[in-house]
């Protein structure tokens, strides 16, 4: 499949993983991150967030809806993802397909994502085709035009790739969909998002037109735009062709809470594709936007990011126990920012069969211990803000502003505050090495922590990598 018609961008969500990037020379104290923008609400409910960039002669345009894995219906789910392919199938204007080939005539990429808490599309585009691309959007929107055949195609489409890509890859579905169904007590954290096959057969007309217009409606979306524009034209249009879609009954969002986690969780499966073992971890972090959240990110920084993280250290160049470690808060879905609901912080590692699981989970607890017992110096919380104020500016301008456009759209869809992105810095800043070490004792807790072991089922159990 085209990168244009993949279900879920694999290249995006990895692009806009918080990673540390090269160091920035600026210390922690420079000028902070200032992403001019516009935002404001059209009468049907539509959120709007206008970021002006003329650096090269391209817009880049997002359409997020507040629908995602986990906050879709009980008995639908994979509905989610069915409907962000369902998108590309036409619409009032636009035959099956012809959404793509317009962008695609036109010079420009797109793309679909399906994400924990929001589904979204996205194009770039050369400027001067800004208008016919809200047109289509806007198209799309208004109304799908969805039939059996379609949705009979689309959801066989869907069927396959969770065979392909998760049933019959090894290590499919870890970390990213075991860990957090383990972790998790609330169904909507918990179930299994990639769909599961008895609700997906069950999907009707119906079904898909009712989901249509409960959540692919103005008022439970933002439509973001970044480039090089011209803020008053792209009103005008977005006015034009947006202003006139009705706005719909959104029932109110799920209630996604997760009980305070007071009891180590252990599981695990043989997979029988895979040739090495891997362990994976998982701590619910804080609330977002609270001084511990911020606190916690600077703690994936000092134990997890980079060559220069603590687990690093001890499990690949210590001990040898592994090549590499893979962390971070909405680790596989995005990044530290662009989610809503309860998260994980989630640890993985592959290593030899003749490393126990246990001497890796011990290398682990040292390190987590000695954060608890010790407070960072102010070398080590200097550089774990540099650090993340690196990746934060990576993010910012990856790929023709969609990095950019990724955080306007998600502050102002769940916070309503786009501009929350140029406080990112200070909040970090803010942070001490006592909320540091308060927030490892709290949320690092070996009560709060779920351990998940993939033991290798393949027939021939080389120490190959993975």
């Amino acid at each position: 499949m085209s990168v244009a018609r993949r279900a879920t961008s694999i290249a995006f969500l990895a692009g806009l993983a918080l990673r540390p990037a090269g160091l920035v020379a600026q210390s922690s104290r420079a000028r902070h991150l200032d992403v001019p923008y516009e935002y404001y609400t059209l009468k049907n409910g539509l959120r709007v967030v206008l970021s002006r960039d003329t650096t090269a002669p391209v817009a880049g345009v997002g359409i997020y809806y507040h629908i995602g894995f986990r906050n879709e219906p009980r008995d639908r789910t994979g509905f989610a993802h069915l409907f962000e392919h369902l998108m590309f199938q036409g619409s009032q204007n636009l035959g099956k397909l012809e959404f793509i080939k317009l962008i695609e005539s036109n010079g420009g990429i797109l793309n679909g994502s399906t994400r924990f808490d929001f589904t979204n599309y996205y194009e770039v585009v050369p400027s001067h085709t800004l208008e016919t691309i809200l047109w289509a959007e806007a198209d799309r929107m208004r109304g799908l035009a969805i039939d059996t055949s379609s949705l009979r195609n689309q959801r066989d489409v869907v069927e396959n790739e969770v065979k392909v890509n998760v049933l019959n890859q090894p290590y499919g579905s870890f970390p990213w969909i075991d860990l957090p169904m383990t972790a998790n007590e609330n169904w909507f954290n918990a179930h299994n998002f990639y769909g599961d096959m008895k609700d997906l057969d069950a999907a009707t007309l119906p079904d898909a037109i009712a989901f249509a217009r409960r959540y692919y409606a103005p008022n439970n979306a933002v439509l973001a735009v970044v480039g090089d524009f011209q803020p008053r034209q792209a009103r005008a249009w977005i006015d034009k062709y947006f202003a006139l879609i009705p706005a719909a009954h959104v029932d109110p969002a799920p209630d996604l809470t997760e009980p305070r986690q007071l009891k180590e969780k252990r599981a695990s499966r043989v997979d029988s594709l895979a040739n090495r073992p891997a362990l994976g971890l998982a701590w619910h972090v804080p609330a977002r936007r609270t001084p511990e959240w911020y606190a916690f990110g600077l703690i994936d920084q000092i134990l997890a990011e980079g060559r220069d993280s603590r687990l690093y250290r001890a499990l690949v160049q210590d001990k040898g126990y592994t090549s590499d470690v893979s962390a971070g808060i909405n680790w596989g879905l995005g990044n530290q920012f662009n989610y809503e609901g309860p998260m994980l912080w989630l640890v993985s590692v592959f290593h030899d069969k003749s490393v126990p699981a246990e001497s890796l989970l011990a290398v682990v607890d040292r390190e987590v211990a000695t954060l608890q017992r010790e407070p960072v110096d102010a070398a080590t919380l200097a550089r774990s803000k540099i650090k993340i104020r690196s990746s934060l500016y990576d993010i910012v301008e990856q790929f023709s502003g969609l990095g950019k456009l990724d955080l306007l759209a998600s502050f102002a869809l769940f916070d309503n505050d786009p501009g929350e992105l140029n406080r990112l810095e200070a909040q970090f800043d803010k942070v001490t090495p006592q909320l540091i070490q308060q927030t490892a004792r709290e949320y690092l807790r070996p009560e709060n922590r779920t351990v998940y072991t993939i033991i290798p089922g393949a027939k021939d159990q080389g120490s190959g990598g993975s």
